[in-house]
């Protein structure tokens, strides 16, 4: 979404707690646009006083803020009852509560430039919640109704506010997330090797998507195929999707036709980080 973005002429303010990748990032744009004026922030969103002043700071030194996108995302395996409550709410902190946060802070300054624009990732599992993802589907839905609120709010403001929700984008979320501490190596193991055979649709043509939509101040964007089909189906169905959901990821991700109708935290939980490796997650253009 960076390259996008310089590429359509913005200057940027990115955030993101790995300094390596985010250098490489600047280091391209820069190569491609030496016209364009990059500022970057290392932070780690899950710490909320770290998260509220770099924000401040944002607010002093950028006071003309014309688009905030809020990016960063964690994931987590496993159903309710194999997490921790502390598991639990890391997940919360980082795609939730720092979308609050940063949102609060930088606000007034959306508010006071015509046209400007605010878009908040959300998830498919926004739109759906399979299990073996509590997690990850309350602070995505949570981030739904947030972002719909500021919708109706700042109608008269002017400002444009988009909620996406990605299908499988081919990210590094699956190789950051972490799995519950209750769930076994077996479980994780068939997991990890259904989830990844999902995330198939390319981050460039996923940004590009949003950008798009950003451009036609579309309220909601939906990408993939893997977003707009459960998407209907939980509009037909919204009390009975799952059973059919689990059908079709089972077989898409290449399951014995035995399993088809089993739970869904089997096809959902994603790859946990090394031991010891900190979780990532994407920064955010602003």
């Amino acid at each position: 979404m960076a390259h996008g973005l310089a590429r359509r002429g913005s200057d940027l303010v990115l955030l993101d707690r790995d300094a390596e990748r985010l250098d490489a990032v600047v280091a391209a744009i820069r190569a491609a646009h030496p016209d364009r004026r990059i500022e970057t922030y290392q932070v780690d969103l899950a710490d909320a006083d770290a998260t509220d002043r770099v924000a401040a700071d944002i607010r002093i030194r950028h006071p003309r803020i014309r688009l905030l996108v809020n990016n960063a995302g964690v994931a987590l395996g496993g159903r309710f009852d194999q997490v921790t409550l502390e598991e639990f709410f890391w997940v919360v902190d980082i795609n939730f509560r720092a979308v609050v946060r940063l949102t609060h802070a930088l606000l007034p300054a959306l508010k006071s430039e015509p046209g400007a624009h605010l878009v908040n990732l959300s998830s498919l599992f926004g739109l759906i919640a399979p299990a073996g993802q509590a997690a990850y589907s309350a602070s995505k839905f949570a981030v739904r109704g947030f972002t719909e609120a500021l919708r109706h709010e700042l109608v008269e403001d002017g400002v444009g506010v988009t909620s996406v929700h990605p299908g499988g984008i081919r990210t590094r979320i699956a190789q950051s997330a972490r799995v519950g501490s209750g769930v076994s190596p077996e479980e994780y193991e068939q997991g990890r090797k259904q989830f990844e055979k999902l995330l198939s649709i390319d981050p460039a043509k996923a940004a590009e998507v949003i950008l798009r939509g950003v451009e036609r101040r579309r309220a909601r964007v939906l990408i993939g195929w893997s977003a707009k089909l459960p998407d209907l189906l939980a509009r037909i169905a919204p009390a009975s999707y799952n059973r059919v959901l689990a059908l079709g990821l089972n077989r898409a991700a290449g399951a014995p036709a035995a399993r088809s109708t089993s739970r869904l935290d089997g096809a959902e939980i994603p790859t946990p980080r090394p031991a010891g490796e900190p979780a990532e997650h994407p920064g955010q253009p602003a």
